[in-house]
């Protein structure tokens, strides 16, 4: 006797009813993630408001909050980021549903319970299917690393400005900023 295993697609996980936790999906498989914790939510909150700021004033695009992104489909897979941002180049109109295809940026604020070798999948998974950059921010170590689809990485730490002239053409912020 067989087992089937039924994989969910991108319709199923947006009609899930809201019960506080947070839901990916890779591959038709469903991951379920705890709400994130308070400090958490400020460094999130924070780099929202300081790359829409830049972004809005500049004109370069639009900027979005945990967002869902459909970046596989059949079985689909649906990440999403902290934060992310699309060049308006691509931008385009929003859907009603999560939107088909990688951000240029994956912002990703990085918890105390997260395992090294999870966090290194997901930046993988986000620039092997189209994400220009992922930028990687952890509280406990005050810092940001940028990861490029290059493969180049480079980590700000609190006393540096973090830069972004590739994906966010003339983005600079204070790396201490992020965490106040």
């Amino acid at each position: 006797m067989s087992t089937t295993t039924h994989l969910m697609t991108a319709e199923e996980l947006i009609d899930l009813p809201d019960d506080g936790h947070r839901y990916e999906l890779v591959k038709g498989v469903l991951l379920t993630m705890s709400p994130p914790g308070e400090e958490h939510g400020k460094v999130s909150a924070t780099i929202i408001f300081l790359l829409k700021s830049f972004v809005q004033a500049k004109k370069l695009g639009t900027v979005y909050a945990e967002s869902g992104f459909k970046l596989e489909a059949d079985p689909d897979t649906v990440l999403a980021p902290d934060a992310a941002f699309i060049g308006s180049d691509r931008a385009g109109t929003a859907s009603k549903g999560y939107r088909f295809g990688a951000p240029d940026l994956a912002v990703e604020v990085i918890s105390p319970s997260e395992r090294k070798s999870k966090v290194e999948q997901k930046t993988e998974q986000w620039l092997s299917l189209g994400t220009r950059a992922v930028w990687l921010i952890r509280p406990q170590s005050r810092t940001v690393e940028v990861i490029l689809a290059n493969s180049q990485r480079t980590v700000f730490t609190e006393t540096d400005e973090l830069v972004d002239d590739l994906v966010v053409p003339g983005f600079r912020v204070p790396v201490a900023e992020i965490f106040r």
